[in-house]
């Protein structure tokens, strides 16, 4: 049966789209670990990465709700945070409508370096797609920007 109105063609690209899927990743993944180098280094786990980014992202979060996001132990949650707090990146502010909880969110500082930190890594994508690439292959790219961000909004 034909649950999506594509299944001619999904059978026909399966292949295809196997071996697609083994180059693009670890390109993909190459690419990724360029742009992080592009910012200056941080003395942060890929935890604490984590939880600045969701909240940078999703705006303010308790603990157990980070910890249920993250997919973690509140108590492994707790103790990412408080290293967080510690280093001044973020903030603790009282629930108006329950002050047994404390949502955290991102410091100014926080905040500030999220921004430099982008900034190099865009600066160092602007300045190497011009210097690599052409008019054509930029409009090749930009057309596979399109079918990228639709495999990542995939469910």
């Amino acid at each position: 049966m034909c649950w999506n109105g594509r299944m001619e063609t999904d059978r026909a690209a399966g292949p295809e789209a196997a071996a697609l899927a083994g180059e693009l990743r670890p390109v993909l993944a190459r690419l990724s670990r360029r742009l992080r180098q592009q910012a200056d280094p941080v003395d942060l786990t890929g935890s604490q990465i984590n939880v600045l980014v969701r909240l940078e992202r999703d705006g303010p979060a308790t603990v157990s709700g980070l910890a249920r996001a993250e997919g973690v132990r509140p108590q492994s949650m707790g103790a990412t945070v408080a290293a967080l707090e510690v280093a001044g990146l973020l903030r603790r502010d009282p629930d108006p409508a329950d002050g047994r909880k404390a949502p955290l969110s991102l410091t100014p500082e926080a905040r500030e370096q999220f921004a430099a930190h982008r900034l190099a890594k865009e600066d160092w994508l602007q300045r190497t797609l011009a210097r690599e690439l052409d008019a054509d292959e930029l409009a090749r790219l930009r057309d596979a920007l399109a079918l990228l961000a639709r495999i990542a909004d995939a469910g």
